[in-house]
């Protein structure tokens, strides 16, 4: 049995608490370890934040042995070299900078950071180091996509012709009811932006699953103008929480994704990607995907003066499970713990982020100026 010691620092938040400690970390040391090679490597993790009496509570409710306020302290500790960020984004940067000086294996939270050049010295920086990193890139291992690139490799749609994608759910401001998102994200001076929070996803979704983007047009917007924090006190929202992209491929297809926390959802889940072919077409969600073939195609006929005779529903066909599908964050743990270990591939690393910075960056250089930008090639 090998420990391995990782400082997990930002994880008091509600997603590094449940999916980075709970369901990946404490999920992986409850089941007796991971098998890495010919030896079983057990995750042994601190909690590093800010605040002492959350830590205390966090570390007591998960039977979390050590936690500390003091980050530096702990990464001059050979005993803990891997360092894990979840913090909020316009305070990762500089944490993670520390953590590569310090000479420890880094995992991060995207965005990596609010601009493009400071995501780069963090690749720059950690390649130089000779230290491993890596970013969480978590929808790629969701059932709902692994099945969806399944149907892309099997060459079940023929000729891709396009492909939408549409994500949210309404959050609520905190006056009826209490907001379930953190209030940072709705401040552009503390890094919220829904355009930079979701083009980082958009980025590596599609550059795996269908392909390098040349260029996008976007727009965002404010829908929801003042909101109350954690506090009860009333704030002025400053970042975008509505974003709308067309982004066009080097293979020509086109995709439109919208990203929304302002929109009431009426569809399969929270995020659907539709993706349309010559050969037929499919609808992924989360966890589920439905697939319609050509053949089972209806063949509809325009008339809005009579009530609509085809149930589009019906004719569509739930992929099966075909293999067991755990947590989407877990596996990628997995992934980066086995690099660390045996230095086993590892492709999403601190470029990879970069890379989900730029498009975000290009999406708000789009709105500002109102118009179409080309992506470039990071070097």
């Amino acid at each position: 049995m090998k420990t391995l010691g990782i400082i997990m620092n930002g994880v008091t938040g509600r997603m590094g608490t449940n999916q980075h400690l709970v369901r990946s970390i404490l999920a992986i040391r409850d089941a007796g370890g991971l098998p890495v090679g010919n030896e079983t490597v057990m995750p042994e993790p601190i909690l590093v934040g800010r605040n002492a009496t959350k830590l205390e509570a966090l570390a007591k409710q998960y039977h979390v042995e050590k936690f500390t306020t003091d980050l530096d302290s702990v990464l001059g500790d050979a005993n803990y070299p891997v360092y894990f960020d979840a913090l909020t984004t316009n305070l990762r940067v500089s944490n993670v900078r520390k953590a590569i000086a310090a000479g420890k294996h880094v995992y991060v939270e995207k965005p990596t950071a609010t601009n493009t050049e400071d995501a780069l010295t963090l690749y720059r920086e950690a390649t130089a180091a000779g230290v491993k990193h890596g970013v969480v890139q978590d929808k790629l291992w969701l059932p709902g996509l692994l099945k969806l690139k399944y149907l892309i490799d099997q060459g079940f749609f023929g000729q891709i012709l396009g492909v939408r994608g549409e994500f949210g759910y309404w959050v609520f401001d905190g006056r009826s009811q209490a907001c379930q998102r953190p209030s940072w994200n709705y401040r552009k001076e503390d890094g919220g932006s829904i355009i930079i929070d979701m083009f980082c996803h958009w980025r590596y979704v599609i550059d795996n699953l269908f392909g390098p983007i040349d260029s996008l047009v976007a727009r965002g917007a404010i829908g929801v103008p003042r909101r109350v924090d954690e506090q009860g006190n009333e704030y002025q929202c400053t970042a975008d929480d509505s974003a709308y992209g067309i982004f066009a491929l080097k293979s020509g297809v086109t995709l439109q994704f919208n990203s929304s926390w302002c929109t009431r959802v009426r569809r399969d889940d929270l995020l659907t990607i539709q993706v349309d072919g010559t050969e037929g077409s499919a609808v992924a969600g989360l966890r589920e995907c439905w697939v319609q073939h050509d053949s089972f195609t209806p063949k509809p006929v325009w008339n809005p003066d009579i009530a609509q005779p085809i149930d589009f529903f019906s004719n569509w066909e739930q992929m099966p499970s075909n293999r067991p599908y755990e947590n989407a964050f877990k596996v990628q743990w997995e992934l980066f713990l086995k690099h660390v270990v045996l230095d086993t591939p590892f492709r999403w690393n601190l470029l990879e982020g970069a890379k989900g910075v730029q498009l975000a960056e290009l999406g708000l250089k789009s709105w500002h100026d109102r118009c179409w930008v080309d992506v470039p090639e990071l070097e």
